[in-house]
Order: structure tokens, then sequence, then C-alpha cells
């Protein structure tokens, strides 16, 4: 069994209190002394809620041919995007399915940097290596010298302006800039981008890891409340985001989890475009929903789906939420995506439900 790693803030989690738990090969808080609800409620009424999200990979692309390796490497239309732009994408394997999903950060036409899934890390990084190959490109793993912080709420950018020389008004969203972070005497180049998994205002903060446990201090100094894993899941599925290994993974393309507006079959060749392409024009395997309970009961990942009494698909990702009720997302067969009565096994009873639109309550990301 592997040694699970540790971010350059677990002391300041166990300090405060946090419950720690395995994710991701980490040991990482899953919440605080107040509760996942409590941690929750902060980041969805007003506060700024803190997260450690260190765990997340980061990669550098560069060299002249960055652009034309990352169009054929990833979904999304790289060339779209102007320096200090973020934008979502994916990778997929020839099958046209999901290695992962991304986000890319344009710095340059020569020179862009990616966040990848935890999870996903040493697999994307070496298909990303492997790519490189064929062109005039360097592929670095930037993650174990990098902390990332993500700072969500309607409080997060007071909390950080201090901190840092950027103007964070001037920063539109999934829009990034990068300057200097001053803390206890010393300063530091950093990346701060207006994105985030929560639907809430906010921030993702990429520094060195010697600065992370000042700039965590900080934060708090500042305000902020520090924010566990389940809390998180729970904002970020009250949005509807996919989350790999649950709405997507290797067993689905973008046609069956409802990206095809990041997978832009217009532009030139990409890894899984031909694949995509015949997917798309047989149809879906299965599609992904949103579903609301309107009966009693808590929907819970793998849960058993009924349309019309007949067993259809299961759940992905579900919850409780404080503001919606009992709310999930499930796949499902795609002649039953749209029509029929739709029931939840729960604990051997079948629980009423209807199909919904996402979010499941309002987003409140700056546009």
């Amino acid at each position: 069994m592997s040694t699970l790693l540790r971010t350059p803030l677990y002391d300041e989690h166990v300090a405060l209190g946090g419950k720690i738990v395995p994710f991701a090969g980490y040991d990482l808080p899953v919440q605080y002394k107040n509760g996942a609800l409590k941690e929750y409620t902060a980041v969805r009424e007003g506060e700024a809620g803190l997260f450690d999200i260190t765990h997340m990979g980061q990669v550098r692309i560069e060299g002249k041919e960055a652009l034309a390796f990352l169009q054929y490497v990833s979904t999304n239309d790289v060339s779209k995007l102007v320096d200090g732009q973020v934008q979502y994408s994916a990778l997929l394997n020839e099958q046209g399915t999901f290695i992962d999903d991304i986000t890319t950060y344009k710095i340059s036409d020569k020179a862009y940097y990616l966040c990848i899934n935890a999870a996903n890390r040493h697999k994307d990084v070496a298909h990303l290596q492997q790519q490189a190959v064929k062109f005039s490109v360097t592929v670095t793993d930037d993650s174990d010298g990098t902390t990332l912080l993500a700072l969500q709420g309607a409080k997060a950018q007071a909390a950080l302006q201090a901190l840092i020389d950027i103007d964070l008004e001037s920063i539109a969203y999934y829009r990034f800039a990068r300057g200097k972070i001053g803390l206890n005497g010393s300063t530091s180049g950093g990346i701060i981008s207006r994105t985030g998994y929560t639907g809430e205002d906010g921030f993702e903060i990429y520094i060195p890891n010697s600065f992370a446990v000042s700039m965590w201090k900080a934060l708090l100094e500042n305000g902020a409340v520090p924010i566990g894993l389940a809390a998180r899941d729970m904002l970020r599925t009250e949005m509807g985001y996919a989350l790999y290994g649950h709405e997507i993974s290797d067993a689905v393309t973008p046609v069956e989890a409802k990206l095809m507006w990041i997978t832009k079959l217009d532009k030139s060749d990409f890894i899984g475009k031909q694949a995509v392409e015949k997917r798309k024009g047989e149809g879906a395997k299965k599609r992904l929903i949103a579903i609301k309970l309107t009966g009693r009961g808590i929907p819970r990942e793998h849960y058993k789906v009924f349309v019309g009494g007949v067993e259809s698909g299961e759940i992905t990702s579900g919850m409780y939420s404080p503001m919606a009720g009992g709310v999930a997302l499930a796949y499902v067969k795609p002649e039953h995506a749209e029509s029929g009565a739709i029931t939840v096994e729960i604990r051997g009873k079948q629980v009423s439900a209807e199909r919904t639109t996402l979010p499941f309550i309002r987003s409140n990301v700056r546009k």
C-alpha cells in the first residue's frame, strides 16, 4: 500500500481540527470542527471560503508549436484564447472517451499552463509527454513545487486584495493575471485567476510551496473560512459541474456527458475527433440528466434510476442541497432522457423524482 502524500498545508489542517481522509492519493481534510454544512453555508451566504486544492496537477506547455500541440491533444479551440484567458477543455483518447477534463491558461503564443485532476496527474503527464515528441514543445510537470488555493464567495476579493499587487477588479471571469504576492516581508510571483468550482465569485491562486503557509494564514486572518472536501463537493454538485470518475471517465464521450460545447469538431484534427464524430452520428449510448426528488430521501452515487418502472441507469453524483432538496446527476438510457416517470431506488423503496435544468440553484459567478 502506497504512502499518501501531504500538501504543504497538512499541519495547518490538523491544527484547525480538520478531519483527514485519503483523497486522490493525498491526506486531505474532509471537514473542519464546525462541520461541512457550516462550511457550505459560509460560501453560499456571503463569506469567503478557503480551499486547499494543491493536490491538483499543474503542467507547463512551452515552445514554438505550443498552440498546435494543444489544438491536437485537447478538445476545445485553443486558438480562440487571448493572453490572460482561461478555457475549460478535455483530453480524449483515440476512442473519444475522457482521459481528463482540464483548464488551459494562455500566457503567450508559446506558453500555456494546464490545471489537471489530481487522480489523473501522472497519466495525463505521460500522455502529454508521449504526444509532445511530434511537436517542438516541452511538457513540464510543476505540481510538486506549486500550491493551489481556491478562495470562493462574496468576500473573496476583499480577503485577497491586500496581499497582492494585482487589481482584482480588473480580472474578468475565466481570466487571470500574474503579479507579486507580498507576505512577511518576502515577495514572490503568482497566478491569480477568477475561476472556481463552486458557482460563487472567487479566485484560484497558484503560488510556490514556500508561500503556502503564510498565504493560508493571511487569508484566514482576513476573514476566510477553511473549507473541506465534503462542502466542496456539495457546492460543485449544486452547479452540476462534472467530476472525473463520476460524470466523465474513460467509459463516456463528450456526446454522453453533454460536453460537446467544449468539443470543437469544426477545428483541425485532434485526438479522439473521429470517434466523437462517429458517436454523435450514431447517437449517445446513454445520456446525462439532472433530477430532483419530489419524494423524501437523499439520492446518492450509484443509486439506481428507474423510468416508467424500468431500470434505466444510475446516479453519478447526488446530495441533499440545503437550498434545493434532493438533487442528482444521473446517466439514463437515451430514450428515457426526456420523458417517462422517474424514480430513484433508495433503501429498497422507489422515490419519485423529476427532470430539471442546471444549475440546481442560481450561480453567482461574475460574468
